[in-house]
């Protein structure tokens, strides 16, 4: 793992959508959907189905009972609830309706029942809902229930009580004054616990937290806010700043926007037309900008020298590049991003109608983390296809000559990388050993003896997959008959989230979103209800569907510690940390270790998660199968698995987590400072003709390397003779140029005795060789961009050198697939062709002006197209790599450079000492390893001039102390010269009259 010195020193301004803590003034209530509603026990969606739908199920004991509809009217849901209902007559809760006794979303039986103890886990004798330990009293369990984990486990990584937030809240020690209203401070349910937890775990550094309350704040004065401000820095955790949103911005970017739009978008839900306008018309999106504005304004005001950003989440994609381009914090700031959930295919982002500026976005960050491999090439290959870009294994090339990227610099490489986030091992242990879980973990196994448990806890929606999970059980207990009264699923139901705008313009939205929840819980409820029917008596349920609300934390722990099977069906996820919780929790345990069984989740996509039992959640028959491979799993086999489940956990922690994203965050920043484009342009100078001249006469012992570019700095960069777009004025211009271009050669190369002289193209050897002809005498040559070399040293057969291939370890029969897709995009670019060379294949997308156009445009989108095409279905399987240009793009095989070829030619036995060298060592350089040592180098030749438009190759001969080099590209550059190249053939006419 690695240090964490590298950023002890610094502050991490945490932006997160949620704070750690939230204030509540007794009057307002929770803007975010997640906040249950008044009447946990079923939506007002679920009701109206109910009125509408008078379906029924015949019990197992043939008598006929409503039910979802009498479920959520309070009528019984089997011959079980019908038993309650007639022994509990009159023995309701003090306080409570019958209706709403308690939150369980598969309500059946209730307190005081005969069956009830034996149906809910967690009940005490008398019937009562749980909140406490059966041993101990309230305020001793909430004493020893830690606070940070109400906020962390109300969310998506872990369970707790929102009933108990009140309990936990913390006062405010100052007076207040008549007429100031009053306020308390508590744990905010909706912060994203998972990087709570991680946060949290390393104390190593300062923090501070900015995000929003989730609390409805228009009505609160500006004296109260000021208040809050003061308040929240107190609380443990580091210091927290509230961002003030205007409730309808809030509702706008978080209801409609993030809910409606990215986050069906992100796990691969993409909406129907009829079904929602607001996919595809997404007027909420100024209010995500608006939002997005206000977080980074926020950070402005806070940031200072030496902080690092850190940007959370799917809610504010917007704000790198806003920091980054809007003067807020200096440009060179370092600023990460990490989305914690998935990442779609480019073939469901690109279908966002503000897909660009999304991307964009989140390029303005030195390193965009993900959770999995996956989801990093997901990311990498649809900023290929939507905004053209150059794609790499470690990151993205920003390509502002495509006119759309100026903003983020030339020539930056923004880092992308892969962070598994993890749990905080040692703490969950703690956790786990306090009193109250041991007590519970003995009831549950009094309760449960001589049953499996097979627990679940999931979000009602679409997503997380319970609607199959249940499906699946169903399945399982029709086709394993011998399971009915031994196995029990016990699923632990998170909240959907309900939209809360009161904006009329969304009120079509919500009402679409609301309908699409009341769908899924329906399903849900209907399909519990149906198996409870078929398979209940009088002591046994085979599924119990628990509110979060009705489990505890020390519960939740108890509960994943004696069961026999954690089951996960998440359709798409980033990180299924419960998973990590469970194999935790079942450390000690003296029997049978059944692993987790899950797919389509971050987590899974791990070797060290490979032991779980991967299942498809779309496949009920295969699901059922492996609950039953799972729980006749013999004790050896599931030992060996829980023992690589468990290594991976503590190996795979939060705080090894936050230590990576932040070391390699600055490493990436440090490494953007250094090659900063706009200071660097200005600090290199204008190339000092005489100085050079002055440097190349002084060496009269040994000879000179000269590396210099053809197409770009001796002549320009013209379309071959006959092409579409190529003109008459065009080919006399480019014979004038190729006429004094060879003139000048000829008169290097005269001096052979002193100068060495490489010609650097990515020309085919064919139009090279005419080149070479005309220049005579002894000219090494690279071809395609290093696909091949001519040597200076003559061939056996007595020529003038001899062509070796760079290539011939690579398989090259991907050539005939690129070039039927790049024909059938060529059919539909009008003026656009296909160049095929040896080892490498150009597209020519636009021949047409430089001006911006429609037409251009679309040829950018073809190209875009084209360049996703070869990488899905060529790139990885053959090795390929895409360079794209203004108005063309390059395919050749990865490892395979300018910088590499001159690496072979400055290799000791590389091509210009013994091309025919056995071992051929000079083959093998790679990109990163180009140049060797000076000491070497210098053996050779006193002094190395390169005159060329490629970064990469300059930036290596940097590295050379008897380097110098010029740069032509007219962009930012790490040279140590520019020139712009007018000044080229007159420069090297200087150059070749030094005696």
């Amino acid at each position: 793992m690695a240090s964490s010195s590298s950023f002890r020193n610094h502050r991490i301004l945490v932006a997160s959508l949620f704070l750690p803590h939230t204030a509540d003034d007794g009057a307002t209530t929770p803007i975010e959907p997640n906040t249950p509603s008044e009447d946990v026990s079923a939506p007002e969606s679920v009701r109206t189905f109910q009125n509408e739908k008078a379906s029924t199920i015949l019990t197992s004991s043939g008598s006929m009972t409503p039910s979802v509809a009498g479920f959520i009217a309070g009528q019984p849901l089997s011959i079980i609830e019908d038993l309650r209902d007639r022994a509990a007559a009159g023995r309701e809760r003090p306080g409570t309706s019958r209706q709403t006794s308690h939150a369980l979303l598969g309500r059946v039986a209730a307190p005081g029942s005969p069956t009830h103890e034996a149906i809910h886990p967690f009940l005490t004798p008398g019937g009562n809902l749980n909140i406490v330990s059966p041993k101990r009293s309230s305020s001793r369990t909430a004493k020893h229930t830690p606070s940070a984990s109400i906020a962390s486990l109300a969310s998506s990584s872990s369970v707790a009580s929102f009933d108990s937030l009140e309990s936990i809240s913390t006062p405010l020690d100052e007076e207040i004054e008549e007429g100031e209203e009053e306020f308390h401070i508590a744990p905010n349910p909706h912060v994203n616990g998972g990087l709570k937890n991680a946060i949290d775990s390393s104390s190593e550094f300062s923090r501070l937290w900015i995000g929003c309350l989730g609390t409805k704040t228009d009505g609160w004065n500006l004296k109260l806010k000021e208040r809050v401000e003061e308040a929240l820095p107190r609380q443990e955790g580091g210091v927290e700043v509230p961002v003030w949103l205007e409730d309808s911005v809030f509702e706008g970017c978080y209801d409609e926007f993030c809910h409606q739009v990215l986050w069906p978008a992100l796990h691969y839900a993409v909406p129907d037309a009829p079904k929602t306008r607001l996919f595809y018309e997404s007027a909420s999106y100024k209010q995500y900008v608006n939002a997005n504005w206000a977080f980074a304004q926020r950070i402005g005001e806070v940031w200072k020298e030496g902080d690092v950003v850190w940007v959370n989440d799917y809610h504010l994609m917007l704000v790198p590049l806003m920091l980054r381009s809007s003067g807020l914090i200096p440009n060179t700031a370092p600023i990460g991003f990490f989305l914690h959930v998935a990442f779609p295919s480019s073939e469901i982002f690109r279908c966002l109608s503000v897909r660009e500026h999304l991307l964009k976005g989140i390029l303005g960050a030195d390193l965009v983390g993900f959770q999995t491999a996956n989801y990093a090439r997901h990311f990498r290959q649809t900023c290929g296809r939507v905004l053209g870009v150059e794609t790499l294994p470690s990151g993205i090339l920003p390509n502002p000559t495509a006119g759309r990227l100026d903003a983020l610099g030339k020539g930056r490489l923004v880092d992308v990388g892969v962070f598994p986030m993890g749990i905080d091992v040692a703490r969950l242990d703690e956790w786990r050993m306090e009193p109250e879980v041991a007590d519970w973990i003995a009831m549950l196994k009094e309760k449960y003896q001589g049953m499996k448990l097979v627990v679940g806890r999931d979000k009602l929606d679409e997503i997380q997959g319970v609607y199959q999970k249940i499906q699946a059980f169903d399945v399982f207990l029709t086709k394993h008959p011998e399971w009915v009264g031994k196995v029990v699923l016990i699923q632990l139901a998170i909240p959907n989230a309900q939209p809360h705008s009161s904006n009329s313009h969304s009120s079509g939205s919500a009402s679409n979103s609301d309908s699409d929840s009341g769908d899924i819980t329906s399903a849900i409820m209907t399909t519990v209800s149906h198996i409870n029917s078929r398979f209940s008596t009088l002591t046994y349920q085979p599924v119990v569907l628990l509110h979060t609300q009705d489990v505890d934390f020390s519960q939740y722990l108890a509960l994943l510690s004696v069961a026999d099977v954690f089951l996960v069906s998440s359709l798409r996820e980033g990180m299924a940390l419960r998973t990590h919780e469970f194999v935790c929790c079942q450390t000690g345990r003296a029997d049978d270790q059944i692993p987790t069984n899950e797919e389509f989740t971050g987590s899974y996509s791990y070797s060290g998660f490979r032991s779980c039992i991967a299942i498809n959640p779309w496949d009920a028959r295969g699901t059922a199968e492996a609950i039953d491979t799972a729980l006749n799993m013999l004790r050896d086999e599931a030992r060996t698995r829980w023992e690589e489940l468990h290594n991976h956990v503590i190996t795979q922690t939060a705080q090894a987590f936050v230590v990576n994203f932040l070391t390699r965050c600055l490493r990436a920043n440090g490494e953007h400072i250094f090659h900063k484009d706009i200071e660097r342009a200005g600090a290199v100078r204008v190339l000092d003709e005489k100085a050079i001249l002055n440097k190349w006469s002084s060496q009269t012992q040994g000879r000179k390397l000269i590396l210099i570019d053809w197409e770009g700095t001796l002549i320009g960069d013209y379309l071959p003779a006959g092409a579409p777009g190529a003109t008459p004025e065009g080919e006399i211009q480019k014979e004038e140029e190729f006429k004094a271009a060879t003139t000048i050669l000829k008169k290097l190369v005269a001096q052979e005795e002193k100068n060495e002289v490489w010609l650097l193209s990515g020309l085919p050897i064919k139009v090279l060789e005419h080149i070479s002809k005309e220049v005579g005498g002894r000219i090494g040559i690279v071809s395609e961009n290093g696909c091949f070399l001519k040597t200076i040293e003559p061939s056996v057969a007595g020529g003038t050198g001899t062509w070796i291939t760079m290539v011939a370890n690579f398989n090259m029969t991907w050539k005939s697939s690129c070039l039927e897709i790049l024909n059938y995009f060529s059919e539909r670019t009008p003026g656009s062709f296909v160049e095929e060379r040896e080892a490498s294949v150009v597209w020519r997308f636009w021949t047409g002006p430089s001006e911006d156009s429609s037409d251009r445009q679309w040829a950018r989108r073809q190209a875009a197209e084209a360049q996703n095409h070869i990488f899905d279905s060529l790139g990885e399987r053959y090795g390929l790599r895409i360079i794209p240009g203004a108005n063309s793009f390059l395919v050749l095989p990865t490892k395979i450079s300018r910088s590499t070829a001159v690496g072979a030619i400055l290799h000791p036995d590389g091509p210009a000492q013994s091309p025919f060298a056995g071992a051929r060592p000079w083959m093998t350089i790679t990109e990163s390893e180009v140049v060797p040592s000076s000491a070497q180098i210098g053996e050779k030749w006193d002094c190395i001039l390169g005159l060329s438009s490629d970064e990469n190759l300059l930036r290596r001969l940097a590295e050379l102390s008897i380097a110098e080099t010029c740069s032509t590209s007219g962009k930012g550059t790490d040279a140590s010269w520019k020139i712009e190249r007018v000044r080229v053939l007159p420069f090297l006419e200087s150059l070749a009259s030094v005696a």
